[in-house]
């Protein structure tokens, strides 16, 4: 399998790729944006680690590529960036029948789903986790685009995302924490952390993963935290606006805090509370910077 690049932009001091490849995972074709940083290109840069952004419900790889401003972030640390897509998409793939904005296309909820007619395409967790970042490693390998230096999409990764795309970062992190630990970090911007709990994750775990709580615990992370041991003094760092419309009754960032107390990560997840931002990309870039920096610190960039 291989990835068309259907366009390079020069973005800052490097490129920013817009890739697309056929997913076994989803059985669609996926689209995914890639940010090489000036590094990238410089001779003998050597192995270059990766960020992967998870983005929130209705976006595409375009949102956080134009918006967030991670380019400037890691052409100063050095980390690739990879966007990938929310959901599967195409004719074929079945969307919410009511067509709400909150589930089926663009909010695929970052899990592999278990009900039809979604079985057959939302393997989301699969496809983000494990799929995409062997099929990325393998294209770079020889994609010839950089002077020598290759990108490390496999083992010195990180990971991030948004509201629905902050849920799937943490969720992954979690999931993948041991046996072998996947991302050195977690950040999220506005997640959505206990989504069994609250209308957007019943909706979207009920319809994909159907009406058995012990499928939803797989992937909730207020349930993850107290089954996870923290083997190390890993943190994690999440921000929050108090003027988020979604905060006190989508969000509700305060029941992770709850939920790792007594555990091995009580004291380890760093929430910080911002007052008068919303639940936009002018929070979102606001607060890169210091995400940039806490991966960059676990990726051994500083």
């Amino acid at each position: 399998m291989s990835f068309n690049i259907e366009s390079q932009i020069s973005s800052c001091g490097g490129k920013l790729l817009k890739l697309k490849h056929d997913s076994k995972s989803t059985k669609t074709s996926m689209d995914v944006n890639v940010y090489l940083p000036r590094q990238y290109f410089e001779e003998k840069a050597g192995k270059i680690p990766a960020v992967y952004y998870l983005s929130g419900l209705s976006c595409t790889p375009q949102n956080a590529s134009e918006k967030a401003f991670w380019q400037p972030q890691a052409d100063k640390y050095g980390f690739a960036m990879v966007f990938p897509d929310t959901s599967p998409r195409g004719e074929n793939v079945p969307d919410d029948p009511e067509e709400s904005w909150d589930f089926g296309l663009s909010a695929g909820f970052y899990v592999d789903a278990t009900q039809s007619p979604y079985h057959k395409n939302y393997k989301m967790y699969s496809y983000v986790h494990d799929e995409l970042p062997r099929e990325l490693y393998q294209f770079f390998q020889t994609s010839g685009l950089g002077a020598g230096s290759t990108v490390d999409f496999l083992d010195n990764v990180a990971i991030t995302g948004h509201s629905m795309g902050g849920f799937g970062a943490l969720s992954g992190y979690l999931q993948q924490y041991s046996s072998p630990r996947k991302y050195k970090s977690c950040s999220a911007f506005a997640a959505l952390v206990n989504p069994s709990q609250v209308q957007w994750g019943k909706k979207g775990f009920g319809g994909y993963l159907g009406s058995e709580v012990a499928q939803w615990e797989k992937y909730d992370p207020v349930n993850l935290v107290k089954v996870v041991s923290n083997n190390g003094n890993d943190t994690i760092l999440i921000h929050q606006g108090t003027s988020d419309p979604f905060y006190k009754d989508q969000l509700k960032p305060h029941l992770l805090i709850e939920a790792a107390k007594g555990t091995s990560w009580e004291g380890k997840i760093n929430l910080n509370l911002v007052d008068g931002f919303d639940h936009s990309y002018y929070f979102v870039s606001s607060f890169v910077p210091q995400h940039a920096e806490f991966h960059a610190k676990n990726l051994g960039l500083i």
